[in-house]
């Protein structure tokens, strides 16, 4: 999050941010030429660009296709729109704040020591998810995590091994002790200061702008997002109440919407105008 941007990160932001089709956002496959133009602007050359689209695409998450015009492009696959859907609700929103405080999803797991190479996918693949390790083999986050998980899950061919469960937390010791147990609450608030050290210039600066010149828009906002998006995976949304005071999580978000409402629009129009120059 506080390193350099990677190709991979970048092709994967701007898919979620202006791929998946709508009002403002291309509906089909981005042509390979339009992709590489869109990277070019926030700092990727096309070398990179080509070998980020081939590994994602070995990845299942980009598919080959034409443009109506014939162009070679890529479009989501089925499950990359799923993985960036569920990531909606987390990215751009802010699950926990109004949420109940007293309801966890547990993940109970046991996998065979004969597929062992599998538990440390689940593993890893739950920590991404945000979860805390209350014990071996027993994990939990936030309730209002389960679609996100099942489906996630489902699509690693992982769900054999897991349970899941609703519950509350009744145990001796007071739940936002225990909650600094199960989550490393100090890493994950340098990560929202860092957060805060790259963005809240980047906001200054545009404050007083009143009207944004559409690529530089596009170039801050894709970096911005790129930043903020994997953040609300390592902070998942904990009830503000089980949180330190003046927990640096909510300017961080306050932060991230006041650029994503500044500079989504304007970062638009730069994406449209790439499209059209490379169908032309």
């Amino acid at each position: 999050m506080t390193g350099q941007p990677t190709p991979r990160s970048l092709i994967v932001t701007f898919y979620g941010a202006y791929g998946r089709g709508g009002a403002d956002r291309p509906a089909g496959p981005v042509p390979i030429a339009a992709l590489i133009r869109l990277l070019g602007a926030v700092g990727v050359d096309a070398p990179s660009v080509r070998s980020a689209v081939s590994r994602l695409k070995r990845r299942g998450l980009l598919v080959a296709d034409r443009t109506d015009a014939g162009a070679a492009g890529y479009a989501l696959s089925e499950d990359a729109r799923q993985l960036l859907d569920d990531g909606d609700r987390r990215i751009y929103g802010r699950p926990g704040a109004e949420e109940n405080t007293d309801g966890w999803l547990l993940a109970v797991f046991s996998v065979p020591e004969q597929e062992r190479h599998k538990r440390h996918l689940l593993r890893s693949r739950l920590a991404r998810l945000g979860f805390g390790t209350a014990a071996p083999g027993v994990w939990l986050a936030p309730e209002h995590l389960y679609d996100e998980t099942r489906h996630t899950l489902a699509r690693l061919e992982l769900s054999p091994y897991v349970d899941l469960f609703r519950g509350a937390h009744a145990d001796f010791e007071p739940t936002e002790r225990a909650v600094r147990r199960w989550w490393d609450l100090e890493q994950l608030a340098k990560l929202h200061r860092a957060y805060l050290d790259a963005q809240e210039p980047v906001l200054e600066r545009w404050a007083g702008r009143a009207i944004p010149d559409p690529e530089e828009a596009y170039r801050d906002y894709v970096l911005a997002l790129d930043s903020w998006r994997f953040l609300p995976y390592a902070d998942p949304g904990l009830p503000p109440a089980l949180l330190p005071r003046a927990w640096p999580g909510v300017r961080a978000a306050e932060v991230f919407t006041a650029l994503h409402d500044r500079l989504y629009d304007a970062g638009a129009g730069y994406v449209r105008e790439v499209l059209t120059a490379t169908r032309a």
